[in-house]
């Protein structure tokens, strides 16, 4: 079976050494020599130990960054610098793909770039996640709005806690945050519960004020 034969039987673009061994068992004898030869050849690009996709000249579609975060590290979900910049929130451009997880902080540097995780409070981690579903990329899981900017507040070590004019001047300086009036504040407060935390407290009293420009 060669690399176009496999590539019409993936359904997904990002796709596990499991997937592979179904397609080939039927074919194949050595299927992890199989799987070593196509990444000698730059048939298949090894992204992490047992994660895989197709080699450049191969690839109908590219990887889709998020969908390739939630599978290097899980449990995880898309968080903090990158959501914000996915969501057109901040200015500036995230190459570095950051997610939160439970477990222990990671970082990977692959062929499709950089990705960390940062461990957050499990009480917190299941609130404010979106899942998002497509036949080309399968499913990802990404913050809400509200998450990712509470993800950022809560683990940002330069900050102490601020009092509603200093969260003011966090967001519209530091961050330079864009949206903030469509954020919802009751989605806020509840992960500010969760995280036990009085800046998102505050971030949730402005947010419900609509207090943004004094």
């Amino acid at each position: 079976m060669n690399i176009l034969e496999i590539r019409n039987l993936l359904s997904t673009i990002v796709f596990t050494n499991d997937t592979l061994v179904e397609i080939l068992k039927s074919d194949i004898k050595n299927i992890n020599e199989k799987i070593m030869r196509m990444v000698k050849n730059e048939e298949l690009v090894r992204i992490k130990r047992g994660i895989y996709c197709l080699g450049q000249k191969y690839r109908q579609n590219e990887p889709n960054p998020i969908n390739v975060a939630n599978l290097l590290y899980t449990p995880s979900y898309i968080s903090f610098e990158y959501a914000l910049s996915y969501y057109g929130m901040i200015p500036e451009r995230v190459d570095e793909i950051t997610s939160a997880t439970m477990k222990h902080p990671k970082l990977f540097s692959t062929p499709l770039g950089r990705y960390s995780y940062r461990k957050i409070s499990t009480n917190a981690y299941s609130i404010g996640i979106d899942w998002h579903y497509n036949e080309k990329d399968g499913g990802r899981l990404i913050a809400t709005p509200e998450k990712a900017l509470c993800d950022k507040i809560r683990y940002d070590r330069g900050i102490g806690r601020m009092s509603q004019e200093e969260m003011r001047a966090y967001l519209e300086h530091d961050l330079r945050l864009d949206g903030l009036e469509k954020l919802d504040g009751e989605l806020i407060r509840s992960i500010a519960i969760a995280y036990r935390s009085q800046n998102l407290r505050t971030l949730a009293t402005l947010i419900a004020k609509r207090n943004f420009n004094g």
